[in-house]
This record gives C-alpha cells, structure tokens and sequence, in this order.
C-alpha cells in the first residue's frame, strides 16, 4: 500500500488516538492529527504529522480537516462535566458525520463500545450509539471497534489498593471474568483497520487476550505488591458518592452507574454473533498493572 496516503486521526492527544497515530507513522503512513488547539500539535509535527486545528463543534474546520484525506480514525470524546453530555455527544455526531460526508471521506474506522447494539439501559454508551447512527446515515464506508472495558479503569482502583491494602471493585461479582481491553491494543488495531479496503458498515468486537475478574485483578496487583490485597465490591448504594469529586455532572453520574450496572448484569457484553467481526489484542492485564501501579 502506497505511503502517499493520507489519514487523519481525531483525539490524537487521547489514549487510542495517540496510539493509533504513531502506529500509522511508524508504518510510513501520512498522518494529519486533529487538535483542538496548535500548542497541543507542537510533538506531532516534530513527529512528522500534519496538524489540523478543528473542534468537533465546528464542522467547516471538521470537513478540512478531513479533506484529501483516504480515511479517518473518529473518537468522540464525551463530555463528563456538563448535565447535558447526551445531548452534546448528539450534536457532535450530526457535525462529525455531516463533516465527513461533505468531504468525502474515502473510510472511516470509530470508536465504539461493547454494548452499543444495546437501544437501552447502557449508559455512556448511549453517546456511541448516536455516533454509530450518524455515521451509518452517510453510507461512507465504516468500522465501527466495538471496544471492551478499558483496562486503563482501574487505575484509581489500583492506586486505592496500594494505600489500603483493598481492592475495591465496581465489576461484580468478584469472581466474574470480563472482557476487557488495554487502549494501546485499541490504537493499533485501528491503524491496521484503517489501512484495510472494504465497503459498507463492519463491526470488530475488541477484547484483550483473556478475560479477567475483579479476583484476578486483585491477585494481580498482589503479586505486584508482595503481599495479599482482598478485592471487596462496592455497593450499588455508594456508586455515586464514589466518584463525586471528580468532574462529573450528576447526568454523567447517572449514565455511569447505568452502564456499570449493564456491565454486572451481562446486559452489556459481547454476543457470538456470525455477522460480527473479532480482534483480539496483545497486552495483558499483568503488564496493564504494572504500568498503572507504577504511573
């Protein structure tokens, strides 16, 4: 495939962004990153890439950005501080998906989440949903990456283990295995979807290489530590107050504890379904907890 091609990466200053970024210019690929600001696409020049400043509010700047590009990598970040999140993720999926049909976008692989086949009872992932729809209404060619839990959430449930000697656990039960992902797997496989040919709408489910319970997460952070760390789950009652403090409006909070609670009930999970495509990725939850107990 040639190097002359073009790809544009949305939330380059993001997780799977970044990753999905550096993937494509260590392959040798021409990369134009989406900033929201030039200060923020400083390292990405000195990187090779070509910066665009745009705001997914904006969809002149948007349909630019995209422009003479042969495909995109989309993430739309949600705004957890503001009451109308919903709302807001609405309107950046009809700007979003309006911006990339006017410039006629030769693909486009987003992000999505396990769970967004759900039309209820999900949450956040509610606001991939709405992305997902936006974007099927172009009929530009799409992969949706239907995403696992991120390993990455545990980061302040490790970094509580650490000073409590407990792990504390929103996933339940204790014992359930879930599938979960690290972001660094998400952004190479994007690259690598990214760089594939195909028409109409795909669907790629993304999960790590195994499956792992909140018991094997505390067993893990145990062998990290040298000594035992009990996991203990938190109770519904206290979700909320768990994470009050931490920027989120209380419709975030909201969507938050429906989504956990669609995690626990299975209601959210990955379904063998024959259309539905698979990937696996290569980073497992020992290495995941390392680098989060060390960060």
């Amino acid at each position: 495939m040639s190097t002359n091609e073009l790809y544009v990466v949305t939330g380059a200053t993001g997780r799977t962004g970044s990753a999905v970024a550096k993937t494509l210019l260590d392959a040798g690929k021409r990369v134009r990153v989406v900033v929201r600001d030039e200060p923020a696409g400083d390292v990405w020049t000195t990187l090779g890439a070509e910066v665009a400043v745009a705001d997914f509010s904006d969809g002149f700047a948007l349909c630019r950005a995209f422009s003479g590009a042969d495909g995109a990598y989309i993430v739309s970040p949600p705004q957890y501080s503001s009451e109308d999140l919903f709302s807001q993720a609405r309107e950046m999926a009809h700007t979003i998906a309006a911006a990339a049909k006017e410039a006629k976008l030769a693909k486009i692989v987003a992000l999505s989440s396990i769970g967004a086949e759900q039309a209820e009872g999900t949450g956040w992932i509610a606001m991939n949903r709405m992305l997902e729809a936006c974007i099927i209404d172009t009929g530009l060619p799409v992969v949706f990456l239907r995403a696992a839990y991120f390993m990455e959430n545990w980061r302040p449930l490790v970094k509580m283990a650490i000073l409590q000697r407990q792990l504390p656990s929103f996933l339940s039960p204790l014992n359930q295995k879930f599938p979960m992902i690290a972001t660094p797997d998400i952004g190479r496989i994007a690259a690598e979807v990214l760089c594939e040919d195909w028409r109409g709408v795909r669907i790629i489910d993304l999960e790590g290489p195994d499956r792992y319970s909140p018991n094997d997460v505390a067993e893990l952070v145990s062998l990290k530590l040298g000594e035992a760390i009990q996991p203990f789950s938190i109770p519904e009652s206290d979700w909320a107050q768990s994470i009050a403090g931490q920027g989120f409006s209380s419709a975030a909070i909201a969507g938050f504890i429906e989504m956990t609670q669609g995690l626990n009930s299975g209601h959210i999970a990955f379904h063998d379904r024959l259309s539905i495509e698979r990937r696996l990725g290569t980073v497992k939850l020992d290495i995941m907890i390392d680098a989060l107990a060390a960060g």
